[in-house]
């Protein structure tokens, strides 16, 4: 078995779409699923990415991905790379490849001289959970996540001036 990991390109969208929707479906939020493949190809193959991803193949074949982007810590004066979505398709699971996309992260994270890599995971998730702890990762668990979306989102942003 061989285990590689490349960045993705323009002819990856289907498969990142695709991607998103398993994890979606494994997270039980695929009602939350509204994305237009054409609409996020250029935000993350446009002139401006707003995200990376990385495809992680076995033997040839797509089994995962990992989207990120870059955060700043003001605390630490360094960017960050905050880790989206991480997704290994069930079948695959074992394999060592989701390691490996964290690994690639984190050697990431070294060579662009960042802070620290983070991402979220669900409360409910423990066999992430207890993945992400084996590998070294702490929980923030003194922070709470805030959004505003939506309706909010458009009436907050009337305040601007």
């Amino acid at each position: 078995m061989s285990l590689s990991i490349r960045s993705a390109t323009p002819a990856d969208i289907s498969l990142i779409g695709q991607f998103i929707r398993d994890l979606a479906e494994y997270e039980k939020l695929a009602h939350e699923v509204r994305f237009d493949e054409a609409v996020m190809a250029q935000k993350l193959f446009g002139p401006r990415p707003f995200a990376e991803v990385l495809i992680g193949e076995i033997d040839g074949t797509p089994q995962g991905f990992a989207l990120f982007f870059h955060n700043f810590s003001t605390f630490e004066g360094r960017p960050g790379i905050y880790l989206e979505d991480l997704f290994v398709r069930p079948d695959a699971r074992g394999s060592g490849l989701g390691k490996a996309l964290l690994g690639k992260l984190a050697a990431l994270a070294v060579e662009r001289d960042c802070a620290r890599l983070e991402w979220s995971v669900l409360d409910w998730n423990t066999p992430a959970i207890d993945f992400y702890k084996a590998l070294g990762a702490r929980p923030m668990d003194e922070w709470t996540v805030y959004r505003v979306d939506g309706d909010a989102l458009t009436g907050l942003a009337a305040h601007s001036i």
